[in-house]
């Protein structure tokens, strides 16, 4: 069992029909990893109100320790605005202030970080300074550090993103975020493997991963390029899938579980994710075994 804290955003995602769903990139990838066995700490924050309360309540119905869940009483908990296109890929509003956005630095929420496997942030918590300083003082004393690269408009900027590589043990973004990143190293190529190896030698990074949609995903470990080419699936809603991915590709890797093997089951449980609606649903080990080795 793994020691790991998801640092960020915990939200309600409120969908064009109304339906409302627990997310939030980091709480996504911490509430697959819990599913998946392993010992996770969530640390963000909740408004003191009815939304922060059923997050707190829902949070620990799946195993996830709310130790590290502040309550800001000057603050709502976070709610994002989902529009999903045709194909069931989605776009986000997403509100500004929200509890999360300050998220102030403990003694034990240092202590849990520098005694963990891994820790597990991503870009849209740097959109405030307070959140934004926590994160950097738990980067300097994390052990393994993967960052989660989420780009949503206007919560991020170059300098920082750059920044937040360089100081990343793992990076995982989607292909439109690679080609977005390689532009800011002023990237000559056109070839997906290119940039991912030029983006590995800007920010000496040598653990990437990037995923493709439907097409998969290529993860780079120590040099050398894995592949997955995806899985058939009649798309739902793409909410949530990409954090599936990560956490059980994190969960394999840091239980040193061979690279291919890894990147394949990563690629299936995020397809399962992607037929199902929500962010979120409950997938067993066995339902994953089938899907993988039919």
């Amino acid at each position: 069992m793994l020691k790991i804290v998801c640092f960020g955003e915990v939200l309600w995602d409120i969908f064009p029909n109304g339906d409302k769903k627990i997310g939030g990139a980091p709480l996504n990838v911490a509430l697959r990893l819990a599913a998946l066995s392993h010992q996770v700490n969530m640390v963000s924050a909740i408004g003191d109100d009815d939304n922060g309360a059923l997050l707190l309540n829902y949070l620990e119905e799946n195993g996830l320790s709310t130790s590290f869940v502040q309550n800001k009483k000057d603050y709502t908990t976070g709610e994002v605005e989902v529009t999903l296109n045709t194909k069931g890929a989605a776009t986000y509003k997403i509100m500004h202030p929200r509890a999360w956005d300050k998220i102030e630095l403990t003694d034990s929420l240092e202590h849990a970080v520098k005694h963990s496997d891994a820790f597990i942030y991503g870009s849209l918590i740097t959109r405030d300074e307070v959140s934004r300083a926590t994160l950097n003082a738990l980067i300097d004393i994390a052990p393994f550090k993967i960052f989660d690269v989420n780009l949503r408009p206007p919560h991020y900027s170059k300098e920082k993103l750059i920044e937040m590589m360089r100081a990343s043990d793992f990076i995982k973004f989607n292909d439109d975020e690679l080609y977005e990143i390689a532009g800011y190293f002023n990237s000559k190529y056109n070839a997906l493997e290119q940039n991912l190896l030029f983006i590995a030698k800007q920010t000496k990074t040598d653990k990437i991963c990037v995923t493709k949609g439907e097409h998969g995903a290529v993860l780079l470990i120590d040099g050398k390029l894995y592949y997955n080419s995806g899985y058939q699936i009649k798309v739902k809603d793409t909410v949530g899938a990409g954090d599936s991915f990560l956490a059980t590709l994190v969960g394999l890797l840091l239980d040193n579980t061979h690279p291919q093997k890894a990147v394949d089951y990563a690629c299936g449980v995020g397809a399962l994710v992607a037929q199902s609606n929500g962010a979120n649903p409950k997938i067993t080990p066995e339902e994953i075994e089938a899907f993988v080795n039919p």
